[in-house]
């Protein structure tokens, strides 16, 4: 008899930097979630100190390395019940908006969609002035209208729940959770 694993969250990792430890530590909270990588985040990570090998060892990690994004197609198949995509960078937003997938999180972002999977997006950019830890120093960004722009738009799409703090991030997936916990009770 084949054994239905139980479905699991998607995280996808961005090129972002922006409250990156807290959102790792937020993932370590989580049953059952499976990481995944962009280039950027792969190269951000490193950045920030903390080695892909040690995720790895923690939880299952995808990166994007090849074109077609083949493990998207996990959330064909009822593997996954939520998307979540956090930090979220700028250039990850505006395609999410534009309905660009050209990288491994915004093609499961599309697909998630086309599936009527939820996703909460941890949006960067989403103040007009933002303070973030950068590599050894702390620093002040004022992201341009177009980038409060689309995250004001991705509010707007359907299965899409946006995250404008670390704590509404939270707020979100502990709302998710109890959703998926009544639901199959």
């Amino acid at each position: 008899m084949l054994v239905q694993e139980t479905p699991r969250i998607a995280w996808g990792l961005t090129g972002s930097g922006h409250y990156l430890r807290e959102s790792l530590e937020i993932i370590e909270t989580l049953p059952d979630v499976d990481l995944f990588v962009t280039r950027a985040a792969a190269e951000v990570l490193g950045m920030y100190g903390i080695p892909l090998k040690s995720l790895r060892e923690r939880m299952r990690v995808f990166q994007d390395h090849t074109a077609s994004s083949v493990p998207v197609g996990f959330l064909y198949s009822g593997h996954y019940h939520t998307l979540i995509i956090g930090p979220a960078t700028s250039n990850t937003v505006a395609k999410c908006v534009a309905g660009i997938s050209d990288t491994l999180v915004t093609n499961l972002y599309a697909q998630a969609g086309k599936c009527r999977i939820p996703s909460i997006v941890f949006a960067c950019d989403c103040e007009p002035t933002v303070i973030t830890e950068a590599p050894g120093q702390t620093v002040t960004l004022y992201p341009r209208p177009i980038d409060l722009e689309n995250t004001e738009r991705l509010k707007r799409f359907p299965y899409t729940e946006v995250a404008e703090s670390i704590e509404a991030l939270k707020s979100a997936i502990d709302q998710r959770m109890t959703c998926l916990s009544t639901s199959s009770s």
